[in-house]
């Protein structure tokens, strides 16, 4: 029976030739003009702290740092192999690595390089937390240089930072951007078309055919999500190919992986377009529908600023986002390469929101006996 339904929807789908043409036209043009057009005071960074030193003036170094509203202090660690594993688990944003003679080295030679390391999958995050790190070791370095000129040290000027990129060490904004574009992609497609199905059947009375039919409504609806999830994962190769061909960006993580957190958010995005366009009685109803939820789902996602620099109400609003998790989940796969232990907590509440939203895209559609 859901051979016949998928079978119908093709055929529905082959008669409107637009919709193959927004299939292959959008994700080339998005992944192609985007990271080019796109070239923002970010807050609440998370950093991590390995202090070599454990002297008054590595303390008070430290204790500047944590005053400002530009980092949350996460961790002290012993050592820096330790600290980078918080990068790596995503719990931090930034490491900053205090030598053992740093006290010394301000007082004698007034000169000290710190070691700053930072995450950049998001290298507007990683280069905006470089640069406020400096500005506040400068003005530590003149505040201090100012207090000890009495006896005679000068260390305006004396705090070195010397940053190291991780996941993306030459800073190129396209890089982190690129998975972004993906989800992004997946998020209209599989959002928008859907919306216009069960309508446009409103519209045209088609529907009514399918209501005296005894077709069970779980596969009624199963039957109109298979084709757009087929539709995704078509969008979905064809950002990825895009993205190698032009600019030579691959997954660091398992491929398999990366498809099959793919498969679970494009069936769950497509089923709250089927839940928009079973409250819809016209195509404009809908349309406003989808734009008003896609718009609010995608600016509170923290796909192009940082969660951690929204206000709480809006951080709320974020943690019940799905494309919240979708979007970590695709950028720590395709740029980190973490593997399935890494993500499980964020697949966790993606599989929540599929089965939450599948069983209410069955219970909203009304099937009139």
């Amino acid at each position: 029976m859901i051979k016949f339904l998928i079978e119908k929807e093709f055929k529905q789908l082959a008669r409107n030739p637009f919709i193959l043409c927004l299939v292959i036209a959008l994700p080339c043009v998005v992944m192609l003009l985007f990271p080019w057009a796109t070239t923002m005071e970010i807050k609440h960074m998370s950093l991590s702290v390995v202090d070599n030193d454990h002297s008054a003036m590595s303390r008070r170094l430290i204790g500047k740092i944590a005053s400002t509203d530009y980092f949350d202090i996460t961790g002290n660690f012993p050592d820096t192999d330790i600290a980078m594993e918080s990068i790596e688990y995503g719990k931090s944003d930034i490491i900053i690595e205090i030598p053992p003679d740093f006290e010394k080295s301000l007082t004698e030679d007034r000169h000290a390089v710190i070691m700053v390391s930072a995450n950049a999958v998001n290298a507007t995050k990683a280069s905006m937390g470089i640069s406020y790190l400096s500005m506040i070791t400068d003005s530590f370095a003149a505040e201090t240089g100012l207090e000890g000129s009495g006896s005679g040290i000068d260390l305006s000027g004396g705090v070195e930072i010397s940053p190291y990129y991780r996941f993306n060490p030459l800073l190129d904004y396209k890089i982190p951007m690129i998975p972004a574009l993906m989800v992004l992609i997946l998020t209209l497609l599989c959002g928008f078309l859907p919306a216009m199905n069960i309508v446009g059947e409103k519209e045209t009375g088609t529907i009514e055919q399918i209501n005296v039919t005894p077709v069970p409504k779980l596969t009624f609806i199963v039957g109109k999500l298979i084709p757009y999830w087929i539709i995704g994962v078509v969008a979905f190769s064809l950002a990825i190919l895009v993205s190698y061909l032009v600019f030579g960006l691959v997954p660091v993580g398992s491929l398999i992986l990366l498809y099959g957190v793919a498969f679970i958010y494009i069936f769950g995005i497509s089923a709250l377009g089927l839940i928009i366009s079973n409250y819809s009685n016209t195509m404009q109803q809908a349309m406003f529908m989808i734009f008003f939820f896609i718009v609010i789902i995608i600016l509170m996602s923290g796909i192009f600023t940082p969660v951690s620099s929204m206000p709480e109400w809006a951080r709320a609003i974020a943690r019940v986002n799905p494309l919240t998790y979708f979007a970590d989940i695709i950028k720590s796969i395709y740029l980190k390469g973490s593997s399935l232990k890494d993500v499980q907590n964020e697949l966790y509440a993606l599989l929540a929101f599929f089965v939450f939203i599948i069983a209410w895209a069955v219970f909203s559609y009304r099937k009139r006996e």
